[in-house]
């Protein structure tokens, strides 16, 4: 079974819902994951995803911030979600397709400004988050699994536009980066996008602060795809849609784009 999932934080699906039609329209993802949904799941507008044959859901969501949700043509089986470093937020939802595969979609905590926990609750509970991941991870190895999100890390050099510049910027940081290779390296993801694109700059964020982002192009690789080993030869055909950055009361991020076979 061949499937193309896409993952997008959407920064709120409401009022970005005709954007993201125009991307299953016109991209037709079998899979969609969108974090920062800023919606109940009550409210979340899928009818009009089904009317384009996407029929199953599953999803967590709050009142304004957060919210994660898989959206797809393919039926899904709610595997639930975790209340990682409790925070009590809608960060994380689980959900298993046809083939026994499992899609965890998050959104890791942002971290707040400045990089220290001692200053800045926020960043603490991004590393509690990422350490609570880690320990999952060891404990139960995940098998035929796809991670995916906006983990709010830019892990390499050329995953920024100026490495340097960006140190002791959240998303960046040392620490950060020794965060996220923790949850990586304990559950034997591989990074698909970067497994597929080894070279290079690549980003799928960028500021709403610049006046012209395309031109500027100071980005960051927020957004991911991961795979469990066992699975990951499969993956393929990475790509990120900048141009979505561009349309209509755009998000911040970009779509990013895998295919499994499987």
């Amino acid at each position: 079974m061949a499937f193309t999932l896409c993952t997008w934080n959407i920064n709120s699906v409401r009022l970005r819902e005709p954007i993201v039609l125009k991307l299953l329209e016109e991209e037709k993802p079998d899979v969609l994951c969108l974090q920062e949904c800023k919606s109940p799941v009550d409210l979340i507008p899928t009818e009009g995803f089904a009317a384009l044959g996407y029929e199953h859901i599953v999803a967590r969501g709050q009142k304004g911030y957060n919210g994660v949700a898989i959206i797809s043509r393919l039926p899904l089986i709610d595997k639930g979600s975790v209340d990682y470093a409790s925070l009590g937020h809608a960060r994380h939802v689980a959900a298993e397709l046809p083939n026994g595969v499992t899609i965890h979609n998050h959104y890791i905590p942002a971290g707040g400004d400045k990089p220290n926990r001692e200053i800045n609750e926020k960043f603490g509970q991004k590393l509690d988050y990422l350490t609570e991941m880690r320990d999952e991870y060891s404990a139960t190895p995940p098998k035929r699994s796809i991670l995916v999100g906006d983990l709010n890390i830019a892990p390499r050099e050329d995953d920024v536009w100026n490495h340097k510049s960006l140190l002791k910027i959240v998303s960046h940081t040392p620490i950060e980066v020794e965060h996220l290779t923790a949850v990586q390296e304990a559950g034997n993801w591989v990074d698909i996008t970067r497994k597929d694109i080894p070279e290079g700059q690549v980003y799928s964020w960028w500021s709403y602060r610049a006046k012209d982002w395309s031109a500027a192009d100071k980005g960051r690789r927020l957004d991911h795809i991961w795979a469990t080993d066992d699975i990951a030869a499969s993956g393929h055909s990475s790509r990120i849609y900048r141009d979505a950055r561009g349309w209509e009361k755009p998000s911040d991020h970009a779509p990013v784009f895998a295919t499994f076979d499987l």
